[in-house]
């Protein structure tokens, strides 16, 4: 048993392609399934944020619509509420990545606004490769990866395989055609090697000891298949 770092966003909003802000932040099922899986196997769960700022919860994950109904929403909710660790994050820049068992990035549209292009992220997200501890992200929490691109436009990421949300899901949920970039499209321009399931079904990609999700309902798939790499 140990410590695993999950890094969230501290962005409230994504801005679109024609200057507005789409109240965002990060997806409670994302948070919400890997954190009890982890928590209830043992596990501590630390949570970092750029500046150390208290992660903000995307208001339409709370929507019974996307929680299985109202009983889903409310549990949800209430874990959010529990879990002391979402008010109390420590600064990203502060990390010491060997102090972890395995890092995890959950999504939401936030990290499309600062983890992508956040330079500790990417140091951190390099370091624990290169120790070859489990790193997993999900959804828009794999645009974090775009922050390792390199000047010269490549990637210690290049040819690795990853899935994260779809174009098809995008234009799905109504911001395909709003948002400045797409990430299926930027991961692709990466290198990596990118795969996709149906949209919205649970689909997850490892690749030595990186773990990717497709989309939300990935969440609880990921965290069991990160959990099996620390068995």
């Amino acid at each position: 048993m140990g410590k695993i770092l999950f890094v969230m966003t501290k962005a409230d909003h994504l801005t679109l392609n024609d200057g507005t802000r789409h109240p965002t932040g990060f997806w409670a099922e994302e948070f919400a399934a890997p954190y009890r899986a982890v928590t209830e196997a043992g596990h501590e769960v630390v949570v970092a944020t750029p500046g150390g700022t208290a992660p903000t919860v995307d208001p339409a994950s709370l929507a019974p619509d996307f929680n299985g109904g109202e009983e889903g929403a409310e549990a949800v909710a209430a874990l959010l509420d529990q879990a002391a660790v979402l008010r109390r994050p420590i600064a990203l820049a502060d990390v010491e990545p060997a102090d972890y068992l395995a890092v995890f990035y959950p999504g939401g549209h936030g990290p499309m606004e600062d983890l992508s292009t956040d330079a500790d992220s990417a140091r951190l997200i390099t370091a624990t490769l290169d120790a070859g501890r489990p790193l997993a992200l999900v959804c828009h929490g794999v645009a974090a990866l775009l922050a390792t691109e390199q000047p010269d436009g490549t990637s210690p990421l290049g040819g690795y395989r990853v899935t994260g949300f779809t174009n098809a899901e995008e234009a799905q949920s109504g911001l395909g055609d709003k948002v400045k970039w797409r990430l299926q499209d930027r991961l692709v321009a990466l290198g990596v090697e990118y795969t996709e399931g149906e949209p919205w079904a649970s689909y997850v990609v490892s690749d030595r000891n990186l773990i990717t999700g497709q989309n939300p309902g990935s969440s609880a798939e990921l965290a069991t298949a990160l959990l099996k790499t620390l068995a």
